[in-house]
């Protein structure tokens, strides 16, 4: 049985990582409006992207990161000293507002000891958090982020740039190392940056990536928070913690001890895992299934 759920959320990973690189659009189109909103079977997508503000309300993280939303959002600047936002289209650089610090604390981090100019910012979360129309399983909460493998140029980027260009795949086709020609100690050290805050739980990168972490930087405490997933190759995901105080946030459960770099690393490299069985796709999460709160945070101004 853990085989097959591995299978069909691997697979359902593979997709979710590939639509992280889709291009976006220059004039993107609203959707049309729903017929009954408040139907508890809607596809809970559905109703979250369809939400272009954030509520007003005392900031808050929602259930888990993969079944909740979030209420109080601010979004992150599009432009900063030591970051940059893409995809600008997609309207998911929301997200709680001590995860929106963090990101502006890390990237100046970054800058100021030299590992990167700055920080490309992919997908964070939707105004009101939720399961999204394309793309990610979790972002839900407001408290995961992807950033880019690419490091910021040394201009900023046009609103075209920022729609078509695509980070760099750190990842050989055949899945089972890093590609020379891209991965480099200066994509190690930004992961490194990252996983040194106290407030970060996780950080997903894509298996060759940890088994090529794990030949440079074995046995550093860091590394026990880089975990291996499926897709993660183009960008890194960071996940901070539940907000001290907040109970309706879930956490996830404490990482396993040690650095990751032992035999449980193998199965990653396994055709079950390289080459998952097709599947069939699991339902969309209804407005019923997502936190009795989730609802009340659609209605909210």
């Amino acid at each position: 049985m853990r085989r097959v759920v591995i299978a069909v959320v691997g697979a359902t990973a593979a997709l979710a990582g590939a639509a992280a690189q889709d291009k976006g659009v220059l004039e993107p189109k609203p959707l049309p409006p729903l017929a009954n909103p408040a139907d508890p079977g809607l596809p809970a997508k559905e109703a979250f992207g369809r939400a272009m503000t954030p509520t007003e309300a005392q900031a808050r993280s929602i259930g888990f990161y993969s079944r909740g939303c979030l209420a109080g959002a601010v979004a992150l600047p599009v432009d900063g000293e030591a970051w940059q936002v893409m995809r600008l289209s997609r309207d998911r650089a929301w997200g709680h507002p001590e995860l929106i610090a963090f990101l502006e604390r890390f990237s100046r981090k970054a800058a100021q000891e030299g590992v990167w100019p700055g920080i490309l910012v992919g997908d964070i979360s939707q105004p009101r958090g939720g399961p999204m129309m394309t793309g990610h399983l979790s972002h839900q909460i407001g408290l995961d982020a992807d950033v880019w493998l690419t490091p910021m140029p040394d201009h900023r980027l046009s609103r075209e740039e920022r729609e078509e260009m695509s980070a760099v795949d750190m990842v050989r086709p055949d899945g089972l190392a890093v590609d020379p020609a891209h991965w480099s100690e200066r994509q190690a050290g930004i992961i490194k940056a990252a996983a040194e805050e106290p407030e970060v739980e996780r950080i997903f990168v894509n298996p060759a990536i940890k088994k090529a972490l794990c030949e440079t930087h074995k046995g550093e405490a860091w590394m026990n928070k880089v975990r291996p997933f499926w897709g993660h190759n183009y960008h890194f995901h960071i996940r901070i913690a539940c907000p001290a105080g907040e109970t309706a946030c879930q956490p996830q459960d404490p990482v396993p001890p040690g650095d990751g770099c032992d035999a449980s690393l193998d199965w990653w490299f396994t055709d079950e895992a390289l080459h998952p069985a097709p599947s069939r796709p699991k339902p969309p999460l209804t407005l019923s299934q997502l936190p009795p709160q989730c609802r009340q945070v659609l209605l909210e101004k």
